[in-house]
């Protein structure tokens, strides 16, 4: 029997992930259970070595630990090196070695969402792994402008630097006038609850001619995201577009098997 799993802290309960995929092995009738690993944040190296003592196949690693892993894996894709965070494992000859699938979900899920990014202007919330994930992809796909908006500057700053784009400080009065064809929230917050102050800037941004908003988060009955699309008169998608496609490819990598997104969507409206 295979082995994979997802890495995070206590969120890794919460995850739709393991009844999405357990639902896609058994239709493909491979032996195989996904199951969720919560970690401690000073216990991620053991965890990491842990699956390779244990030959778990592979993991898909969420916040907060996306760019922490790096240092304890044997090597990194072209593609996760480049981005400079991981969300997939791949366990192979006694080696742990890293990829993103993130990236690749993202343009999956703007394509799923009839978004042409080329020529477009893209507005980015937050400066994580999965920020960096989208700044790669919107980049490679031709976005005419990107602006990344974090509440550490400096690391938005750092972000935006090799992609030639605009960064700017959550705190900068600049965020409200800004204008965007994309709008996208790769922070962790999307209720009021989780970040009142996010929340109030997301009622007053301007975004005149907004098309789309996506939200990476999913499962939010509260989402302030939504209701600034909404009001700007935008299309809106939350995250479970994505975690379906980052997880088709996650498991390619793991198996060989290509699988349609189309069965990964059905496991997520199963476990909902």
């Amino acid at each position: 029997m295979k082995v994979f799993g997802i890495i995070s802290d206590e969120r890794a309960l919460k995850s739709k992930s393991p009844a999405m995929h357990t639902r896609v092995l058994g239709r493909q009738g491979l032996d195989g259970v996904y199951v969720p690993f919560r970690v401690e944040p000073d216990r991620l190296g053991e965890a990491v070595r842990g699956l390779r003592a244990l030959g778990v196949s592979g993991a898909n690693v969420t916040v907060p630990y996306k760019e922490r892993v790096i240092p304890f894996l044997d090597g990194l894709s072209e593609e996760a090196e480049a981005i400079g965070a991981v969300n997939t494992i791949v366990g192979r000859n006694g080696l742990l070695l890293g990829h993103n699938t993130d990236a690749g979900g993202f343009s999956d899920s703007l394509e799923g969402a009839g978004f042409q990014a080329a020529g477009r202007s893209a507005l980015v919330f937050g400066t994580g792994g999965a920020a960096k994930a989208v700044a790669f992809a919107l980049h490679r796909l031709g976005a005419a402008s990107l602006t990344i908006v974090g509440r550490n500057g400096a690391r938005a700053a750092e972000l935006a630097r090799p992609f030639q784009a605009r960064s700017l400080p959550l705190a900068s009065p600049l965020v409200r006038r800004l204008a965007a064809d994309l709008v996208v929230n790769a922070t962790s917050a999307s209720s009021r609850t989780e970040s009142p102050e996010l929340a109030d800037l997301a009622a007053g941004l301007n975004l005149a001619g907004c098309r789309l908003v996506l939200d990476l988060n999913y499962g939010r009955s509260d989402n302030f995201w939504r209701d600034l699309a909404a009001a700007r008169g935008a299309a809106f998608r939350d995250g479970l577009l994505m975690l379906a496609h980052q997880a088709r490819r996650s498991l390619a990598l793991w198996t060989g098997l290509e699988v349609e997104v189309e069965e990964f969507l059905a496991g997520l409206e199963e476990g909902s």
